[in-house]
């Protein structure tokens, strides 16, 4: 099974009509999550940052109003897709801790040992990206996430580019992640490509595939090029589900579908069809 994720990001624009919109949209398209990030400029950036490009602060537009969080938990609810945020800060954890099925952590925030800890105490599962990682500090991360609580995080091997171009998407990095790890490994996609997708999920067993989802084209992150439509995602959801569904149990035996015509294949005696056993049934017209 391949779990699907519709990353909001700031796409919602503080319009909580909005953000039911994508809960509603995920959900029709055959998501099996919906997820958010909750951060606050000020604590997003240090001083010196917000000094050099003052421009950052044009992000305040971008943040989630903690009031929204009931009312998008229940929204999920009754769609039945599970809620799922990304904490920016520590604080964040403890708000999002009544309301999410479980928590995800951003690349950019994978260094820092005390948000996975505070998020792994809490007991609910965690999704850690690995943008921009080596292999030492992802194993520093997971480690840290395992010791305090989350014996069994998620991996999202993710190329931290926005977009992704397709050459640079490294899926064959998910292997090893597995193989390091023992982890289960998925993929955060910013190619917006299908054939990406299909390849992560088909030859390299992505078990969890995140995309970024806008609505119409209008959301603030749409312009930068790494965010799926619904219609152009629903299909490739759709066509991964059929295939991962053609997978079946392995055993090699006829199946319902081909019961009928197991007795007209050819005779062994006389090569004819269908075998003696049928032709003593059959009746001239």
């Amino acid at each position: 099974m391949t779990v699907f994720i519709a990353e909001v990001s700031s796409n919602h624009a503080q319009d909580l009509g909005r953000a039911f919109d994508f809960i509603d949209s995920a959900a029709e398209i055959g998501c099996d999550v919906v997820k958010f990030q909750l951060f606050h400029v000020e604590s997003l950036f240090s001083s010196e940052a917000l000094r050099a490009k003052p421009e950052l602060m044009a992000r305040k537009a971008w943040e989630l109003p903690l009031d929204f969080l009931p009312k998008l938990a229940e929204r999920c609810q009754q769609r039945k897709i599970q809620f799922s945020c990304t904490p920016f800060y520590l604080e964040a954890v403890r708000e999002l801790e009544p309301f999410v099925d479980f928590y995800k952590v951003a690349s950019y925030e994978l260094l820092w040992d005390d948000l996975l800890a505070a998020c792994a105490a809490t007991g609910k599962p965690v999704v850690l990206s690995t943008g921009m990682a080596t292999m030492d500090e992802i194993l520093h991360a997971t480690q840290v996430l395992k010791r305090n609580g989350c014996s069994q995080p998620t991996l999202l091997h993710c190329t931290s580019a926005y977009p992704t171009p397709s050459h640079e998407a490294n899926l064959r990095a998910i292997e090893t992640l597995r193989q390091a790890t023992s982890c289960a490994i998925g993929w955060s996609d910013h190619t917006v490509q299908p054939g990406v997708i299909h390849r992560a999920v088909h030859k390299h067993g992505a078990t969890m595939i995140e995309f970024h989802l806008d609505l119409d084209g209008k959301g603030d992150e749409y312009a930068a090029g790494h965010c799926w439509l619904p219609e152009q995602i629903a299909p490739v959801i759709r066509d991964l589900s059929i295939g991962i569904g053609a997978d079946g149990d392995g055993i090699k035996a006829p199946v319902a579908s081909e019961l009928p015509d197991r007795l007209w294949r050819a005779d062994p005696s006389d090569g004819l069809r269908p075998l003696k056993e049928k032709r003593i049934t059959l009746q001239p017209r």
